[in-house]
């Protein structure tokens, strides 16, 4: 994993983090390997921090069509 995947994953947002998960080209590396693992683990971590209400929030916010919440 480099520096600049770490940060990202780190620093994310809910809504950035269940973007790019939802959204990312196949084949994004931040998807494999040790960056996918810790990317993985922050999601779920977060997931557990925020909460149902809150994590439902911003999973409709993200929509599940690019464009549109």
């Amino acid at each position: 994993m480099t520096e600049e995947q770490r940060k990202w994953i780190d620093e994310a947002s809910i809504e950035a983090l269940l973007s790019r998960l939802r959204f990312a080209p196949s084949g994004d590396p931040i998807f494999t390997g040790e960056a996918g693992e810790h990317l993985l683990k922050t999601i779920a971590r977060r997931r557990e921090e925020a909460g149902p209400a809150a994590w439902t929030a911003a999973s409709k916010a993200v929509g599940w069509e690019r464009g549109t919440p």
